[in-house]
């Protein structure tokens, strides 16, 4: 089938709703970058354009927004993944046989007459790493902006809400041509500067696949500290990634954030259309006027959208989907809300 190419555009979510603006399609000639639709609402839920400006006032405006409507949705103590017992005391209960004698709470058994423990907390510093697939096929976008800005918009908001309290944040970041590793460290300021030199990362060159299965095993070997991995992607292509993923699901809490764009996921009614893989050079026409070829499209695209969601939830991950069309700002916080509903906890607990 004509769709099935290296990297097809296709999706499992629901129909744009009928208010959405008409996307700009991508002229023959011109690849797969399109112009972004018109903006509509506010535009602090739109993430920034990075080509647009300064990466450095664009990331204050992104951190700004992100403070304003997101902070607080994820703090909160997250439970140790070092083995054993903490350091800072917490309640007492009643002993039960086998318990460690050293940690009898005395002075409330002196009290009850019953014999009580006092538990500790088990409350440690958490490091989260990134893997950011900055490929070729992120190049596009037909909403408010284009995904490789709303990827970076993503990682902007892990960075924000996870790096406080001695937290360190790393990340691999992989473009097809090159796969760039910073360390994790803590602190606010070494994570800005993580942000900017992904942000400064360069594009791709049309057609150089990428390889988000070899990013992940960089985190598999040597192994990590036990922590939290958020795998920002499109995940289009081979699903290579999932045994890696899988693999990292044993030491580490996953969290796989999926971009979007709308035309990915049904075609607009333009009548003949020229469109180029980004990630392999093929050009291929597209008769968007016909309704049976619409039609095929948006099925196979809810086909390969729901492979990729069976893929994320058999490795155990979080999933969480982020579309250009759409204030990626409230999918951020019903993600959470529903994850705090299910007592999963997401990244903190």
């Amino acid at each position: 089938m004509i769709l099935r190419r290296g990297r097809a555009r296709a999706g499992a979510d629901p129909a744009p709703p009928a208010d959405e603006p008409d996307a700009v399609a991508p002229a023959a000639g011109t690849g797969t970058h399109a112009a972004p639709a018109a903006t509509a609402g506010d535009a602090d839920t739109d993430p920034p354009h990075f080509g647009e400006g300064p990466a450095d006032v664009l990331l204050q405006r992104l951190e700004l927004t992100v403070r304003r409507r997101l902070d607080g949705l994820l703090q909160g103590d997250h439970l140790g993944l070092v083995p054993g017992s903490g350091s800072e005391a917490g309640d007492s209960r009643s002993y039960h046989p086998g318990d460690d004698v050293r940690r009898m709470d005395w002075p409330v058994t002196a009290r009850t007459q019953v014999p009580h423990v006092r538990e500790t907390i088990a409350d440690r510093e958490l490091e989260t790493w990134a893997v950011v697939d900055l490929s070729a096929s992120l190049d596009f976008g037909t909403g408010l902006c284009d995904k490789r800005d709303l990827a970076i918009a993503g990682l902007a908001a892990v960075s924000h809400l996870t790096v406080r309290g001695g937290n360190r944040l790393g990340a691999v970041v992989t473009t097809g041509e090159r796969v760039d590793r910073y360390p994790a460290q803590p602190g606010r300021l070494a994570a800005d500067r993580l942000l900017r030199a992904v942000v400064a990362t360069p594009r791709a060159a049309t057609g150089r696949r990428g390889d988000l299965a070899a990013a992940l095993e960089t985190l598999r070997r040597p192994p990590r500290r036990r922590g939290l991995v958020v795998v920002v992607s499109d995940f289009l292509g081979d699903t290579d990634w999932e045994r890696p993923l899988r693999g990292l699901g044993t030491r580490h809490e996953l969290l796989g954030i999926e971009v979007v764009d709308p035309r990915e996921l049904e075609l607009p009614d333009v009548g003949p259309l020229t469109v180029v893989d980004p990630e392999s050079g093929q050009t291929l026409e597209v008769p968007t006027g016909d309704p049976r070829f619409r039609a095929r499209f948006a099925e196979a695209a809810a086909e390969q959208r729901w492979a990729i969601a069976a893929g994320l939830r058999r490795a155990g991950a979080g999933h969480l989907q982020l579309r250009t069309d759409r204030d990626w700002v409230m999918d951020v916080v019903r993600f959470v809300a529903d994850r705090r509903r299910a007592g999963s906890g997401g990244a903190s607990r």
